[in-house]
């Protein structure tokens, strides 16, 4: 069976706090991640819950989606890379954990829209 795309969950742990509060560095990380993924951005939002605070985003991509929650004062970001066709979801987290400085990672990978093997 082959399937139109791939959703990974990533948990990314032991963030310093200064990376998961800066609304810029997290949105610019997420555009290089797309950009490394060889998708095509849409439209994007984030949202800056306050100083010392979090960030929320999404990236509306061609391909599907990129999104993050971040959790500054618990060095964690939750990520969501739901990408179809050619694009590299390994290749985008690579860049969203070189630019949030992740001490450690956990991800799940979920093949989406199971398609019947051509006879």
């Amino acid at each position: 069976m082959s399937h139109l795309g791939e959703h990974l969950l990533a948990d990314l742990y032991d963030c310093p706090a200064a990376a998961l509060a800066d609304a810029a560095a997290v949105e610019r990380a997420l555009h290089a991640a797309a950009r490394a993924a060889g998708a095509h951005v849409l439209a994007g939002h984030f949202h800056h819950f306050g100083p010392g605070q979090g960030v929320t985003g999404v990236l509306l991509l061609a391909e599907s989606h990129i999104s993050i929650h971040t959790w500054p004062e618990h060095g964690y970001a939750a990520v969501d890379l739901f990408l179809c066709g050619r694009a590299a979801h390994q290749a985008a987290l690579a860049v969203l954990q070189q630019a949030l400085q992740v001490g450690r990672s956990e991800q799940r990978c979920v093949a989406r829209g199971q398609l019947p093997a051509r006879v």
